[in-house]
């Protein structure tokens, strides 16, 4: 597991880290803003609005937007940027896919004569994740990106790369919504003791019991990203659209 995969890897002398530090600065403040619900759905993100807003340049901001389109928290449409609403009733739709998927992963092991979990990747993940109990990162969205490697090891690990397939196109889905889940320090120590606890009991072969933990797992991170969804949206709708 990659831990790099949501930190900043730029060079931290010159100006070219100050620029990039700004730039990071900029997107991580109006990432913020928008999942917190302070735009509201018709609310345009002018450049030169947001420039003057923040004190900066055009160009940062520009580039802030292009990356929340990518992240899926704005949408592109001829006159400008827009926030996205997230869609409750497909999000709860996506989650039931992803556990029935992830679900199938550990129960399909459990089969007389299955293929049994690739204990090398489990163990590996094993000590990353330790590493990680043992120094948690800060709160960040983008841990989405580490939790999201630990599902799609775990269900590649169980030998099926089909149902590894399908468990990373939901998982492409609802990325946008998922973040939500790790705004809190709480919601991220919980996270790592939980992926702990599920890998602990596969590689102990306790599958009945890793099951049960992983089904709990998922829908806990449902409730706590429809809480804080249903809480942004409030938050945008109290919101007058700015041109």
């Amino acid at each position: 597991m990659d831990t790099s995969l949501y930190t900043d890897g730029a060079d931290r002398g010159g100006g070219r880290a100050r620029s990039t530090s700004l730039r990071e600065q900029v997107y991580e403040d109006l990432r913020g803003r928008l999942m917190m619900g302070e735009f509201g759905a018709q609310d345009r993100l002018g450049e030169e609005r947001l420039a003057a807003e923040l004190g900066v340049s055009r160009t940062p901001v520009r580039e802030a937007l292009i990356r929340l389109a990518a992240d899926g928290l704005l949408v592109r449409q001829d006159s400008g940027y827009y926030p996205v609403l997230p869609d409750l009733t497909e999000l709860r739709d996506l989650y039931e896919l992803r556990v029935t998927i992830e679900l199938r992963g550990l129960a399909r092991a459990m089969e007389p004569d299955a293929v049994r979990h690739d204990p090398a990747a489990l163990d590996t993940l094993l000590q990353a994740w330790r590493a990680l109990a043992a120094e948690p990162p800060a709160p960040d969205p983008r841990f989405v990106l580490l939790d999201e490697d630990f599902h799609l090891t775990l269900c590649r690990a169980a030998g099926n790369p089909v149902l590894a397939a399908a468990l990373e196109t939901v998982n492409a889905r609802i990325r946008p919504v998922r973040m939500y889940d790790f705004l809190t320090a709480d919601r991220i120590e919980l996270t790592i003791a939980e992926h702990l606890e599920i890998l602990e009991l596969t590689l102990a072969g306790r599958l009945a019991e890793a099951l049960t933990a992983l089904h709990r797992h998922v829908g806990e991170s449902m409730e706590v990203v429809e809480q804080r969804v249903v809480r942004a949206l409030t938050a945008m709708a109290r919101h007058r659209g700015r041109p």
